[in-house]
């Protein structure tokens, strides 16, 4: 938009990806990259298995 808004912010793949994300932003970072064969089929892979940031 040019006036410097938006008319949304997408996080789906980012946020599968990282089931902490509020912490990794927080932390500026890392961030797990996504794993998109896993997405919403099969079985618990890529929901259960990233790896959380330290301290989280």
């Amino acid at each position: 938009m040019t006036d410097g808004t938006a008319d949304a912010a997408v996080f789906g793949e980012l946020w599968l990806a990282n089931p902490d994300l509020p912490e990794r932003v927080r932390a500026g970072g890392p961030y797990n990259a996504a794993d998109r064969a896993s997405f919403f089929g099969g079985d618990h892979r890529g929901y259960t298995d990233y790896p959380a940031v330290d301290g989280a």
